[in-house]
């Protein structure tokens, strides 16, 4: 018998029958006489409908600011897991397995006070444990808790992947199984490379550059999350027949087993190549070369929110003049240049430029810390099919490329077949 947190995603609770097929995947587990929990999302566009209407409650009523209290803002959203939550508890009621749903104030999953965008701080999971116990199954409403003013506050896009591990974590379940529209963790998007390969495991820090990259399998803070306290993550497919051979085996269910490195015993040296699209380039000409040149740029770029990427600096031959490069995302541009602009005397540069529509395209892997050579075979397939790189940046297991948007795809299916990605 194991302890399991179950995660089920919006399109797997679209609608009464996919809640229907849900319970059924909840049921296989019960019936295997395991302990269960369950978290789940909003039904599939029903927080999008939420969000819409309190964006334009102000408009109705003719505010003269389209401002409103983010308290109300939580207490509104977070409907959509509640009225989730109680579905799947009548559905498995209906199948006569115990069940109840929790909200996150009830447990009660204690949060930071930024609503909207709130960080889990404790969870007490002893009543959840007993319960479990005692054969009920908890069916826990994602993406929310409740913050220091006594009020609900949500975790942000996302948010209930992060429920689920810090769940997860806190009845020390043996595996956390987050079920999806997708059947696991690919090397790369299938859409662009109809060969990329479902990987059977892959690190924590792996899949927390994938996430961070581009990839949408999973919420950032939910692998770090699982990271820190190495909770084994599943990524599952809930579309699946609930009953089909395999899909109730304990230690290998079929999926992506997201682990501590210590687990994978055969590491390739590239996993995956995730990209990101919508990058900005914002170059700074002539700045002088002093020290706290960097603050003044980045410092009033990070007050204003403005999440900076990738940072090239080149020193000219006199040592007195650089020019400094970084990205940002195409969203923020106009916002960043007004923020430099609004700074340039402190700052002291001669003039600023921008380029919209790049793309960053990552080559991630743990195996990368021990094989040299990883970067110069990036370099030359991608030379070989004319892409010209405007930017790099490397860390322990991943390696960074901007280049222009409209060769976004023939970069991912390059790199993804000059690593062999596409090999069984």
């Amino acid at each position: 018998m194991a302890r399991i947190v179950m995660k089920f995603g919006g399109t797997s609770v679209a609608d009464l029958d996919r809640i229907k097929n849900v319970a059924r995947h909840v049921k296989r587990e019960v019936d295997a006489g395991h302990e269960v929990a369950v978290v789940v999302s909003a039904m599939s566009g029903k927080t999008n409908e939420l969000v819409g209407w309190v964006q334009n409650m102000p408009k109705v009523i003719g505010a003269n600011s389209p401002f409103y209290d983010a308290r109300e803002y939580d207490a509104i959203v977070a409907s959509g897991e509640q009225v989730t939550s109680g579905l799947l508890a009548i559905a498995l009621q209906s199948m006569g397995i115990n069940a109840r749903s929790w909200q996150g104030w009830q447990i009660p999953i204690r949060t930071d006070n930024a609503h909207g965008a709130a960080r889990i701080m404790e969870i007490e999971g002893a009543d959840i444990i007993k319960r479990m116990g005692e054969g009920q199954v908890a069916i826990v409403a994602g993406f929310q808790g409740l913050g220091p003013d006594n009020r609900i506050a949500t975790l942000g896009r996302g948010g209930s992947d992060t429920s689920a591990v810090a769940i997860a974590a806190a009845v020390k379940a043996d595996r956390c199984d987050i079920y999806t529209d997708v059947d696991g963790v690919y090397t790369t998007d299938p859409r662009i490379e109809p060969k990329a390969r479902r990987l059977k495991k892959i690190a924590f820090e792996e899949m927390l550059e994938m996430a961070s990259l581009g990839a949408k399998v999973l919420q950032v803070r939910s692998v770090e999350l699982a990271m820190v306290h190495k909770v084994r993550t599943f990524v599952r497919s809930s579309f699946e027949d609930p009953d089909a051979p395999g899909m109730g085996d304990l230690l290998n269910p079929p999926g992506t087993l997201i682990c501590d490195e210590d687990e994978i015993v055969e590491q390739e040296v590239v996993t995956g190549i995730a990209y990101a699209k919508d990058e900005a380039q914002i170059s700074l000409r002539r700045l002088a070369d002093r020290p706290g040149v960097s603050a003044a740029i980045f410092g009033p770029l990070a007050e204003s929110h403005i999440n900076v990427d990738m940072i090239v600096q080149n020193i000219s031959e006199d040592g007195s003049k650089t020019d400094m490069t970084f990205t940002v995302p195409s969203g923020d541009v106009e916002k960043a240049i007004k923020v430099l602009s609004d700074n340039k005397d402190k700052i002291g540069y001669d003039v600023a430029q921008s380029e919209s529509g790049l793309v960053k395209v990552s080559v991630i892997g743990i195996g990368m810390r021990s094989h040299a050579g990883v970067a110069a075979t990036a370099f030359r397939a991608l030379a070989e099919k004319g892409i010209n790189i405007k930017a790099i940046t490397t860390s322990e297991i991943k390696i960074s490329i901007l280049i222009d948007g409209p060769y976004a795809e023939l970069a991912v299916r390059t790199l993804h077949s000059c690593y062999g990605l596409d090999k069984n």
